[in-house]
């Protein structure tokens, strides 16, 4: 059985993952914004994933005022679709879903 990534089993860390994988480069207020969380929570979720590899940090100070832009890495790229991987694996999604009516025996259907 695969195991799942520690680091992006956590909740947040891999909407963090997930989103960035979809969004591309997004700034902290944006990410904040669209995840919902406070700066501390973002921040410490921000640094598990910048020592892992699985994100990048960028300052940009084109706007005249620096901005912390984050993006997925290669590495976070490859982690979070064996996360999934991983999900999938246990989550029998392709075996067709246990039948919850009763089974009936010995009865026909009567055409009218």
């Amino acid at each position: 059985m695969a195991m799942l990534d520690p680091l992006l089993h956590q909740p947040l860390r891999t909407q963090l993952a997930a989103f960035l994988a979809g969004a591309g480069e997004v700034t902290f207020s944006d990410l904040k914004r669209q995840l919902e969380v406070s700066d501390g929570n973002l921040d410490s979720h921000l640094k598990k994933l910048i020592a892992a590899d699985y994100v990048n940090v960028r300052k940009d100070d084109s706007t005249g005022r620096t901005q912390t832009c984050y993006a997925l890495t290669k590495t976070g790229r490859i982690a979070l679709r064996g996360y999934i991987q991983a999900l999938q694996q246990l989550l029998p999604m392709n075996s067709p879903a246990p039948s919850t009516q009763p089974k009936r025996r010995g009865t026909k259907l009567q055409s009218t």
